[in-house]
């Protein structure tokens, strides 16, 4: 299923943009980065991927459009908004085939929600592809101001996780595995560098009993 994205609004606010040029340990990636872009909507954010296409693992088993449970086992890229004070969290990821993820999480690796439904698209191109996610506000919690963004590709023992801000080299040890929910890594964000300084984020129904406000 596709769906028809809104184009993005003129306004006198740049889109932010990352470049993931890093794996999870800090060492550069072999390839061209994988860019990623957060424009503003009045819906919510519009989370743009440009990607290259390593087609490895190959596409999940569920439909395109729809929510695929533990998509981070394949080819992915993931974006996760964190109100550090309350450790609340929305992670989304996305993948070229089409399938994505939802998870609301209170605490680390505390998913209360998931597998919620996206206005979600993506174009595969030969040797890249694109994706196109509208992120509604009842997804963030409220107060979100750290940020990170991962990208993972590959099987086996040639699987790749990448990651926007990773752990420094200095503070690896041996054995250490990739983990993504290393909240104290993220690096601070605001929605309102997207949506202008005036914006006020609208609160979310959705995250009421998990944050504890009524």
């Amino acid at each position: 299923m596709q769906y028809s994205l809104p184009s993005v609004k003129s306004t006198v606010y740049a889109k932010m943009e990352f470049t993931i040029t890093k794996t999870w340990d800090s060492s550069p990636v072999s390839h061209k980065g994988v860019a990623l872009s957060l424009k503003p909507d009045d819906e919510g954010i519009l989370m743009v991927v440009d990607a290259p296409f390593f087609n490895d693992p190959p596409s999940p088993a569920g439909p395109r459009g729809k929510p695929y449970n533990q998509l981070w086992d394949y080819e992915v890229v993931e974006a996760f908004f964190l109100n550090s004070c309350k450790e609340l969290y929305l992670e989304v990821e996305l993948c070229p085939h089409g399938q994505h993820l939802v998870l609301l999480l209170a605490g680390k690796r505390k998913a209360w929600k998931k597998e919620l439904d996206l206005k979600y698209d993506s174009t595969i191109h030969d040797q890249n592809w694109e994706g196109k996610a509208l992120i509604p506000w009842s997804f963030f919690p409220d107060g979100v101001n750290k940020f990170n963004a991962y990208a993972i590709h590959g099987s086996g023992d040639k699987r790749v996780y990448e990651a926007l801000y990773p752990i420094p080299k200095e503070q690896i040890n041996e054995g250490q595995q990739p983990n993504f929910h290393r909240l104290e890594y993220f690096e601070d964000f605001s929605l309102s560098s997207v949506m202008g300084g005036e914006w006020k984020q609208p609160r979310s129904d959705l995250w009421k009993h998990a944050d504890g406000t009524s």
